[in-house]
């Protein structure tokens, strides 16, 4: 990748809700010698986005583009080392960008939380993103970094240690914060285009559907995504009862896709999964085949209505609009705490915790992709040397673990 370029940091979307969250974060923990730009549609709104930053952006360039523009979308991504961007969803709006940074050879991060569009990106340009030294890094967010680096930083330890491979796995989730117009949004292109082509599901369905090599896809028998059950069975110091996890069928193929990126080094009998905590109160119960069946009649329906257009205009008034949020004091107040429970093939028990402050989909996830797009920057001598269409611990792994503990998310591992 070329070292003299215009930009070291662009933000596209820096006009949308998610984008300005990344952009004051960017402003407020950026070097301040970082080169950085702002992208969007508009030159008048990205203009005054600038000028909302204040003194700290003032120098910021700006850079006029549309996600439907290739040959702007190819000039952008010849003019920086990286470009992060929260336009979406990416299954609708994002490939054209993957595909010009594949050329540049240019860094990306996005938040997408779509295994449609990783797996047609992987298809489509992984083998021209390794010949150009691009990193195309996915999820990058609240989806699905806290996942990805956990279990990382479990096989890190297990190596520092000499205990073993990886084997039973379990992330558990407890979180305040709402659920953003851009995720859902996300689902909805999603089921459109299973409703489109049904072939699609086996994408959604499959755990090793992201793989980087289908013929060396483990055999562990079968691994769900859907739970319901008592907390003790996955660690017997636990009480109340855990419930399907909303994210976890996204999160746990990007990190299956870590584990054949980096050679398989987690273990080829690793079996992992995500649930959510449903609390310890007498009521835990009822609350967690609430959030299960919940989880699964939204799904049923919302693909029933994706099929035709009555139910996608039906599902245009009831559901929040992309590019909203919650208030400032929501966003403050919100919290993730991640807890993934392993056992190795020696016999060891360890604890992974990742835990931060703010509103996961919004306050904390402007920090996490934040810190991507700072790090694939300008932490290019910390990373793996892998290129292509990438997870964050395969692109980044320690380098991104060191940048997000200094900016105050707990990450750590113990040994039981």
């Amino acid at each position: 990748m070329a070292e003299n370029r215009e930009f070291d940091l662009i933000l596209f979307g820096a006009t949308g809700f998610v984008g300005k969250l990344t952009a004051e974060y960017l402003r407020d923990a950026a070097p301040v010698e970082a080169r950085i730009g702002l992208a969007g549609r508009s030159l008048d709104k990205l203009t005054g986005v600038r000028a909302e930053l204040g003194a700290g952006a003032a120098n910021w360039g700006l850079v006029v583009a549309d996600s439907t523009d290739q040959e702007a979308l190819d000039a952008m991504a010849s003019r920086t080392k990286v470009v992060v961007t929260t336009v979406g969803p990416y299954l609708r709006y994002g490939m054209p960008l993957v595909a010009a940074c594949a050329k540049a050879g240019t860094h990306y991060a996005d938040l997408t939380g779509e295994p449609l569009f990783i797996r047609d990106a992987i298809d489509g340009y992984h083998d021209e993103a390794v010949a150009s030294g691009a990193k195309i890094v996915n999820s990058c967010g609240y989806d699905s970094i806290p996942s990805d680096l956990s279990v990382y930083q479990l096989y890190r330890a297990t190596v520092a240690d000499n205990t073993g491979e990886l084997l039973d796995t379990t992330l558990i989730a407890s979180a305040k914060g709402g659920v953003s117009g851009g995720t859902i949004d996300s689902g909805r292109a999603m089921m459109e285009a299973i409703a489109e082509d049904s072939s699609k599901a086996s994408v959604m369905m499959h755990p090793y559907s992201l793989s980087p090599d289908k013929s060396m896809d483990p055999d562990v028998g079968r691994q769900s995504d859907q739970a319901l059950e008592r907390a003790s069975n996955i660690d017997p110091s636990l009480d109340g009862w855990v419930s399907t996890f909303v994210m976890a069928a996204h999160n746990t193929k990007v990190v299956r896709r870590s584990n054949g990126l980096l050679g398989w080094v987690y273990g080829k009998n690793f079996r992992y999964r995500e649930v959510m905590s449903a609390g310890k109160s007498a009521a835990a119960p009822l609350v967690a085949a609430g959030i299960a069946g919940g989880i699964v009649a939204t799904m049923a329906v919302g693909s029933v209505l994706s099929r035709a257009e009555v139910g996608r205009k039906l599902l245009d008034r009831v559901l929040p609009k992309p590019g909203t949020g919650p208030s400032e004091k929501a966003r403050n107040s919100g919290w993730f705490t991640m807890k993934t429970y392993a056992r190795t093939t020696s016999g060891a028990k360890y604890l992974a915790t990742f835990s931060g402050k703010g509103d996961p989909g919004y306050k904390a996830t402007a920090v996490l992709l934040g810190e991507s797009g700072l790090c694939l920057a300008l932490d290019t001598g910390k990373q793996p040397e892998l290129a292509g269409i990438l997870t964050p611990a395969a692109a980044m792994g320690d380098a991104l673990t060191e940048r997000l503990r200094a900016a105050g998310m707990t990450i750590e591992v113990e040994r039981a």
